[in-house]
């Protein structure tokens, strides 16, 4: 990939798990890194510094998803430092569990907030500069709860189904600008703590999966670098899916 080398990538929420891995992905074929979290943190810090010291451009900013000012700060920001936004990984989100009848309108809000109004404002936000540029790639971090949602998630499928029909309709419209907009779909990601966070859930998608295995960040990272490439360039308005083939399983 290494016609990534140089080109400018944001990962929003990129101090969890997920974000970290797909970081460490764009890292690893030379992109200059955009580590985004909500407030000023160590471990935004310590990770900045770790690229910066294996010779990553790296720049950690600050601001609430949510809040259309905060991340037209954030892309003044990127553009100050690097010229330009080449790629957007909108992947910050929350994931609580609440059973539907116990759901109150502000956890549900919440949810949506963050997961889909979130991805329309920082989406929003690079839209000036990668139509200045002439292009460039958007990338939502959906998940397989768009179609196969699991209890306790009602806030968190709907919005993920959202995120994945806002790819589908920013990608109808910011075509004709050269700008891509796909999705990813994760399945189950083991960060490292799933044997002792969730031993019970990571058991049954083990006993399911085809591929027999949980999803690393790296392999969602992996997927994202792939749509962000020039071997993706006629790819745009896809979802795709990675999720060791489990959404083949019947339900019957």
């Amino acid at each position: 990939m290494s016609e990534l080398a140089g080109r400018t990538v944001i990962i929003t929420g990129a101090t969890g798990g997920l974000g970290q891995g797909i970081v460490r992905c764009f890292a690893a074929v030379g992109a200059n890194v955009v580590i985004h979290s909500l407030s000023p943190e160590a471990a935004a810090d310590a990770l900045t510094a770790q690229l910066s010291a294996a010779g990553t451009p790296a720049l950690a900013v600050t601001g609430d998803i949510t809040d259309a000012a905060a991340m037209a700060r954030v892309a003044e920001a990127v553009l100050a430092r690097f010229g330009a936004i080449d790629v957007l990984v909108n992947n910050a989100g929350i994931q609580p569990v609440q059973e539907l009848a116990a759901m109150t309108q502000p956890e549900f809000d919440a949810v949506v907030a963050v997961n889909l109004t979130g991805t329309f404002t920082v989406t929003q936000a690079v839209l000036g500069a990668m139509r200045r540029a002439g292009g460039g790639s958007i990338i939502h971090i959906a998940s397989i709860e768009a179609s196969l949602p699991a209890v306790g998630h009602a806030h968190y499928a709907a919005a993920k189904a959202g995120v994945k029909m806002h790819a589908r309709a920013a990608a109808l419209e910011l075509g004709r600008y050269g700008i891509r907009v796909n999705s990813v779909s994760p399945g189950l990601v083991d960060r490292g703590d799933l044997a002792e966070t969730w031993p019970a859930g990571r058991a049954q998608w083990l006993a399911a999966v085809p591929l027999g295995r949980t999803a690393s960040p790296e392999d969602i990272g992996h997927a994202c670098v792939f749509l962000a490439s020039d071997r993706a360039s006629f790819i745009s308005g896809h979802d795709l899916v990675v999720d060791g083939a489990m959404s083949t399983r019947p339900a019957w």
